[in-house]
């Protein structure tokens, strides 16, 4: 995959994660899992995922653009 499409799956991956950050399909809704209500459990989960994306693009991408080289 080329540099170009890569940068933008990176874009793409990121704009998610912003989208879906804050939870406003749950708004109103008062449901409550294991003494915590639904849109709490939304952001643990979404952190978890987003840690995870994070890890990835520090592992793959982190200095795209920034010119250096390696090895």
């Amino acid at each position: 995959m080329g540099y170009r499409m890569t940068d933008v799956l990176w874009i793409a991956v990121f704009a998610i994660l912003v989208a879906f950050a804050v939870p406003w399909f749950l708004w109103g809704d008062a449901t409550v899992i294991a003494g915590l209500p639904v849109w709490l459990w939304w952001h643990i989960g979404w952190m978890a995922v987003a840690s995870v994306v994070f890890w990835a693009f520090t592992n793959r991408a982190w200095d795209r653009g920034m010119g250096v080289k390696h090895g």
